[in-house]
């Protein structure tokens, strides 16, 4: 079966052997290095790969069963076959090679029939584990890609539940907060550039967004458009949630400010935030996705719909919670679409702070 050169070692004190053997092996088409005892054998493996190891048992230093016992030691070597050469008919030194880990054992004097055929079956052999090895590592770089996109998609805790036990991943949370962000009249600027633009526009804003959610430890939820939705609390419940949105928000309209219009002004965005339960969960079987769903949703959305340029408007609940740390400003009653009246509020910044 072995059809292409490979590489080879002979390892033997009597230069008549390496000869003999040598030229068995180029008459083959391998290409052969010799070493005449084992010392220089193994650090000639160290500096230069082989494909087998042709290795005598009978040297003055270290003898094969030596070298061998290093060979095999070594992770960077252990895989190379070795067939041992002795002129010693001795079956306790064969098991003993054996065990060991050598591929084979051929005793001196050897026929020329039988010395191709097993130097054929050992680099056959390692073709075969190379093969084998090769699919290993094209398998391990493919689950590798699968859990990076995996983790993309998904919060890393619910990615490796996922992987763990897949099936339905939903839980209740008593108490999150979720952002709502919306760019300002983009209907109306994207149409005064390309869709490309428009699409490398977006990714540069969100970008920035991303970066700065991952600074805050903030899951992004998702992207419709140019709407934007992250939450905080979810998966990993925190006590700080509505703190962490709130400096998310300061920080989004900070850096919206570098973005400009088609018409060269700056671009502005509405945010919403809202205080209350949830459930979060997988929803897709093959495309998955990580969602949330209640009320707390909806008016976090709500927020924004109903809120200002270049403003964040939470509500009442999140407003109680950041009271203390942060200037808010009181908006007044608005009418809030399938809500009625609320009363709702506008987030400045930290108190004793930037606004």
């Amino acid at each position: 079966m072995t059809t292409s050169p490979y590489k080879a070692l002979i390892v033997d004190d009597n230069e008549e052997n390496r000869d003999l053997l040598s030229r068995q092996l180029e008459r083959l088409g391998h290409e052969i290095a010799l070493a005449g005892d084992g010392k220089s054998a193994l650090s000639y493996l160290r500096q230069s790969p082989v494909d087998l190891v042709l290795l005598d048992v009978m040297m003055p230093g270290l003898n094969g069963l030596e070298v061998l016992a290093q060979l095999k030691a070594d992770p960077s070597l252990q895989s190379i076959p070795v067939i041992m050469v002795s002129a010693v008919d001795d079956l306790e030194a064969v098991v003993r090679c054996l065990e060991l880990g050598a591929d084979d054992y051929i005793f001196k004097p050897f026929k020329i029939v039988l010395f191709k055929a097993r130097v054929n079956a050992s680099l056959d052999r390692k073709r075969l584990r190379d093969k084998e090895a090769s699919y290993l590592r094209e398998i391990q770089e493919e689950r590798e890609k699968a859990d990076r996109l995996l983790r993309n998609i998904l919060p890393q805790p619910i990615a490796e539940e996922l992987k763990r036990s897949p099936g339905v991943i939903a839980e209740s949370f008593p108490e999150v907060t979720v952002l709502f962000a919306d760019i300002v009249e983009l209907m109306r600027h994207s149409a005064k550039i390309s869709p490309a633009e428009l699409v490398a526009w977006l990714v540069d804003i969100f970008s920035v967004f991303v970066q700065i959610a991952e600074q805050h430890g903030l899951e992004k939820i998702m992207t419709i458009g140019d709407s934007y939705m992250l939450a905080a609390g979810v998966p990993i419940p925190r006590p700080d949630h509505a703190q962490a949105i709130a400096e998310m928000a300061l920080a989004m309209l900070r850096a919206i400010s570098f973005f400009e219009n088609a018409a060269g002004d700056p671009l502005q965005i509405r945010i919403g935030i809202h205080t209350g339960p949830v459930t979060a969960g997988v929803i897709g079987k093959k495309k998955f996705a990580y969602d949330l769903w209640g009320d707390a949703v909806n008016m976090a959305s709500r927020m924004e719909s109903h809120g200002l340029p270049n403003c964040i408007q939470v509500t009442e609940s999140t407003y109680q919670r950041l009271a203390r740390q942060y200037q808010l400003e009181e908006r007044g009653i608005i009418n809030v679409k399938g809500k009625g009246e609320m009363k709702t509020y506008l987030l400045l910044g930290r108190r004793g702070g930037e606004s």
